[in-house]
């Protein structure tokens, strides 16, 4: 279900300026993609060798608890288990699966954590790629393992249950949000009030950019050609997300196949809504509704946003052209 990066971070610096804050980064590989912490104005004594330590393990912790890429993860342990019995799991996994079915359940499965079986059939899980789209049999087969009112969640007694012993669970579309979560967290215990947080192009920003402004993201126009920003939107204290459709795909007989699947039909979208952004305080939240609404398209998706009040901002193909549109919810922001 998850998707090419939409966002790239845009921090609109002006070149070498003398009364440019200092920024400390730290950079690296996780969760199988890439992150960076931006600090600006870090406080004197500031030990940077044991913030990146703990960054590391911090990134390393939810990489164990969600991968599905690795065997010993305990997702992966989760999804091998063939019991339909109630399974004992950690309080930690069991907090991000039940927030993860609770936005199945607010998008009617537009975003559905056991959509790994038809990720994989697709070739974009860790199953590695495929040469053609899978035939109806095989995706009719997976399907019936697939649908987030096969799976509970008891979290005050840390208990899982698969209704389906084939079910596989896929957090992917949550997992990167809720690790630039927890970094956020880690920062914020750390005492550092300005910062920019990225992992797989999630990002959560605190405070102000090295300018003493509000931080700049850009969001990604709608193109496999090259990398152009749509639009730049400046926040502070909150998190954005993108999903799209134009970056990891693969091409048969003329016709592209979007990495995003939408779990109710089995198929990867097929209409013209091209990406949508979501702001939101909670990263893993607007990773998830961001994945829904692209599934939901250019007018179910637009039409739940604004029932939730939801920021969000929608990049709709016409004629040729993209089309903007945003929620009354995102107007209000002035991120533009």
């Amino acid at each position: 279900m998850r998707r090419a990066l939409g966002l790239f971070c845009a921090l609109m610096l002006a070149a070498c300026g003398s009364d440019r804050l200092p920024q400390l980064e730290l950079t690296g590989t996780a969760l199988g993609t890439t992150f960076k912490v931006a600090i600006v104005d870090a406080p004197e004594g500031l030990d940077t060798d044991a913030l990146e330590a703990n960054v590391v393990a911090t990134l390393a912790t939810v990489d164990g608890l969600a991968s599905t890429w690795r065997d010993d993860s305990e997702l992966s342990t989760l999804n091998a288990n063939p019991s339909s019995d109630w399974i004992l799991v950690s309080a930690e996994l069991c907090d991000m699966l039940d927030r993860a079915l609770s936005v199945s359940k607010t998008t009617g499965g537009a975003f559905d954590v056991t959509v790994g079986p038809l990720v994989n059939l697709w070739g974009f899980g860790p199953d590695g790629p495929v040469n053609e789209p899978p035939s109806d049999e095989s995706i009719a087969a997976a399907l019936v393992s697939v649908g987030h009112d096969k799976i509970e969640a008891d979290c005050d007694a840390k208990l899982v249950r698969k209704d389906v012993p084939a079910l596989y669970v896929d957090l992917s579309g949550w997992a990167k949000g809720h690790a630039v979560d927890e970094l956020a967290a880690l920062l914020d215990q750390t005492g550092l009030g300005n910062y920019l947080v990225e992992v797989g192009g999630e990002i959560r920003v605190k405070g102000h950019n090295s300018e003493g402004l509000g931080w700049a993201v850009a969001v990604e126009a709608p193109t496999t050609s090259e990398r152009l920003p749509q639009a730049v939107v400046r926040i502070s204290d909150t998190s954005v997300a993108t999903s799209g459709d134009y970056r990891n795909y693969f091409e048969y007989d003329g016709s592209n196949y979007s990495h995003t699947i939408d779990p109710r039909t089995g198929r990867p979208v097929a209409h013209n809504l091209a990406a949508v952004t979501v702001i939101d305080p909670s990263t893993a939240y607007a990773d998830a509704m961001a994945t829904a609404l692209l599934v939901l398209g250019p007018e179910a998706g637009p039409k739940l946003a604004g029932e939730l009040d939801l920021a969000a901002y929608f990049l709709v193909r016409e004629a040729g052209a993209v089309r903007e549109t945003t929620t009354t919810a995102f107007d209000r922001l002035g991120t533009q």
